[in-house]
């Protein structure tokens, strides 16, 4: 017995140690609104979750290139690739189904946001607002995978 709580206890360090982690139940893909990008959600080291684009329906300018972050103001980022780009950032958990205290990136127009996330079964309520959480705009995102 005692063999058996010394390989279970070391078991479990070395889970630590490498990093398993359950999966939480946003950590999926996840479709944007009008199935237009796939946002891969996932948590990080440091306990809060991030989320980048992983596919785009139309992944290429009219010149045959892969589309650039153009919108940013950031002059230094303007040509980095949307796939891979991280549009979600620190979000912290909060309940069983909400995640708080983050921020969206939009490429759209290269503006940052406050951002709270509600799940719920395979749909994500994603809103995106300016100071108060009223003032704001929601989209629904389908589970992809």
């Amino acid at each position: 017995m005692r063999r058996f709580y010394t390989l279970s206890f070391l078991l479990l360090l070395l889970g630590t140690a490498f990093g398993v982690h359950a999966q939480d139940q946003i950590e999926h893909a996840w479709y944007t609104k009008d199935n237009k990008a796939k946002v891969q959600i996932y948590k990080a080291v440091d306990g809060k979750f991030y989320g980048k684009i992983i596919w785009l329906k139309e992944p290429l300018d009219k010149d045959g290139k892969p589309k650039t972050d153009t919108h940013n103001s950031d002059k230094a980022h303007k040509s980095d690739p949307l796939v891979g780009l991280l549009i979600l950032k620190g979000f912290k958990k909060e309940g069983a189904d909400k995640y708080v205290d983050g921020t969206i990136y939009d490429p759209k127009n290269g503006d940052t946001y406050s951002c709270t996330i509600h799940q719920n079964g395979n749909n994500l309520h994603v809103r995106g607002y300016i100071g108060f959480s009223l003032l704001g705009r929601t989209e629904d995102w389908v589970r992809a995978d």
